[in-house]
């Protein structure tokens, strides 16, 4: 049996692209935990796609073996290594949720950013033990006393306690080691008490079923147990325990205090839910581990499949999927223009985006996505409140009493000389403010209340452009608050075409109006008759433009005679497009919702 006290659990954190991933590489190569000709740059970042775009998309574990030089003792490191994106967030909780202790990163160039603070704050919530590291000195640019100073007011401890090490030349790298030895607790659960292991994540084997991967809080796991899911209140037994050495390495059993997996051959995606509790059916534990609740989903889309054949493959893609991102929500919904798919709720814009591309390279799914929504609060007349995810369920406006919209607190951390540029940005996002203060000489962290609406779409991309890619985001949900908001609907050719239709503030109506009937004029192929593109708030028009028609010349066959033959002709022409007009309907094609859906809609 492992003994305890030489177990280390701990965590990688930092904002996007401050080097965690490096940072996890050189712990493997220093460690021996990967030879050299394995090596690959980003190691634990096993997707294709996080390869590419040079983020962490998914928490990874790996169990790593360290010969102490202080003591001269094997000590066994679980290293979870996690995202930095604002979007991710959730995973970050999920893996703290199973450690001691966390590596703090930051940046010598960049120095504490937005989601820094976010992770210290997720960090000292969980209790744990922290080890501030400042990556990258070897930069021409770094900022290491400054970034130190700053390092220091936040977390208040000595700037000397802060580990000043390159991640790319290894250089400070054995002195991390050390620190995780000396001052990341030990785990402190009961190896003959009852099972208690919390499930922090899990994904597909296409052969063996669902993989969990559990942190054993109390007791001891192996092959051949009989096991209960606490919150599902399902039963199983172990098939296999294991490690990740990084890869799956079979063990006879998982102690307390040990991070690892388990196979129970369940392949019922719906079974099995991250966050639960796993106990022994024999000697149950009283109580579930206090888990973390699932993340609420803040940006709603429709995913639809571009032929409709593929329903069925898209819902079985869907529901692994959720499998490893356990922020995924879908329900199935259908669309008179689009055919059936299913309504998804994502944690942000590049989470959305991340399940997309996942969606289509690793389960071969090719999905149109529908302009993203957030979910909106209305009581209606009769005092009865509901949830409204999409526009088309958005009540008539003569029975709503009031209207809420999510706000969240967005914390922007950004060098002195943006600050105007940055307020004017928040003000014309509707923005509330709040707070203002230096975290050091050259930067300020300033607060504001912004409805999420206005986030989700374009505001990072703007905050970036005008601080030249200086500024950083973080933000939280606050409250629901009351806004004067109303439905923009499209009408063609007088008949409402709902995956068009959007929630907005009442004051950018007009101007989001004028916009979509403009753009959806150069989309609508043209027809024998004239076709209107109207925008409306209930029943007043705001905004139209109009698809000009095809025109035969009927005169063309007409030589001689009286000016009134060719008036008849022109005269019967013309009530026939009138009557063609009434009764004719315009198919909107698919291509020109893909079109739309395409183009950034600027609020």
């Amino acid at each position: 049996m492992t003994d305890s006290k030489l177990i280390r659990n701990f965590s990688i954190i930092a904002h996007i692209d401050h080097g965690k991933s490096t940072l996890a590489d050189r712990i493997l190569e220093i460690t021996e935990t990967v030879s050299r000709r394995e090596m690959l740059d980003q190691f634990l970042d096993d997707m294709e796609l996080e390869r590419e775009r040079g983020i962490t998309i998914k928490a990874h574990s790996v169990r790593v073996l360290y010969n102490s030089k202080s003591d001269g003792r094997q000590y066994i490191f679980n290293l979870i290594d996690t995202p930095g994106h604002v979007d991710f967030s959730y995973e970050v909780s999920r893996s703290l949720a199973a450690c001691e202790g966390a590596i703090l990163v930051v940046d010598a160039t960049q120095g504490i950013q937005a989601q820094t603070l976010a992770n210290v704050y997720l960090a000292v919530n969980n209790k744990l033990e922290i080890i501030p590291v400042i990556n990258k000195i070897d930069l021409k640019s770094a900022r290491i006393d400054e970034v130190a100073m700053e390092l220091g007011s936040v977390l208040g401890v000595k700037e000397e306690k802060i580990l000043k090490v390159s991640a790319k030349t290894g250089y400070g790298i054995e002195e991390i080691l050390e620190r995780i030895v000396t001052d990341i607790p030990h785990p402190d659960g009961d190896p003959e008490g009852p099972l208690q292991a919390l499930i922090f994540d899990s994904h597909y084997d296409s052969y063996r079923g669902i993989v969990v991967l559990i942190r054993v809080v109390n007791g001891s796991i192996n092959k051949g147990n009989k096991i209960k899911f606490m919150v599902e209140n399902l039963t199983s037994e172990v098939e296999e325990a294991g490690i990740f050495g990084p890869d799956m390495i079979e063990k006879e059993l998982l102690t307390a205090g040990e991070v690892g997996y388990i196979i129970t051959g369940i392949k019922e995606v719906g079974n099995i839910m991250v966050g639960d509790t796993i106990t022994a059916l024999k000697n149950p534990a009283e109580k579930s581990l206090p888990g973390y609740k699932k993340p609420k989903p803040m940006v709603y889309s429709g995913l639809f499949p571009i032929e409709g054949g593929d329903y069925e493959n898209l819902r079985d893609a869907l529901g692994k999927l959720s499998l490893n991102d356990s922020s995924l929500d879908f329900v199935p919904e259908v669309s008179s223009a689009l055919g059936f798919g299913f309504r998804c709720g994502f944690l942000g814009l590049l989470h959305m985006e991340i399940v997309r591309e996942r969606l289509e390279r690793e389960y071969g799914s090719k999905i149109l996505t529908s302009a993203p929504n957030v979910a909106y609060r209305i009581t209606k007349s009769d005092n009865s409140v509901i949830e409204v995810k999409r526009p088309s369920d958005f009540p008539v406006q003569e029975k709503i009493l009031k209207i809420e919209e999510p706000y969240v607190g967005a914390t922007i951390i950004t060098p002195k000389d943006y600050i105007g540029d940055v307020m004017k940005l928040a003000n014309q996002k509707r923005g509330n403010f709040k707070d203002m203060q230096y975290i050091s000489p050259e930067r300020v962290e300033i607060k504001y209340a912004i409805p999420l609406s206005e986030i989700i779409v374009d505001f990072f991309n703007l905050l970036k452009s005008i601080t030249s890619g200086f500024a950083s985001l973080d933000y939280e949900l606050l409250e629901y608050r009351l806004s004067d908001l109303v439905k923009l609907d499209i009408l063609v050719a007088g008949e409402k075409v709902d995956e068009l239709s959007i929630i907005i503030h009442k004051e950018k109506a007009y101007q989001m109006g004028r916009e979509i009937t403009q753009r959806l004029r150069k989309l609508i192929p043209r027809q024998n008759f004239e076709i209107s593109i109207q925008a409306a708030i209930g029943k007043r028009v705001i905004a139209r433009e109009r698809v000009a028609p095809y025109r035969k010349d009927v005169t063309a066959g007409l030589y001689g005679g009286d000016i009134t033959r060719k008036r008849k002709v022109l005269e019967k022409q013309k009530s026939g497009k009138k009557k063609m007009k009434r009764i004719g309907r315009v198919e909107i094609p698919q291509e020109a919702f893909m079109s739309f859906y395409k183009l950034d809609v600027k609020k």
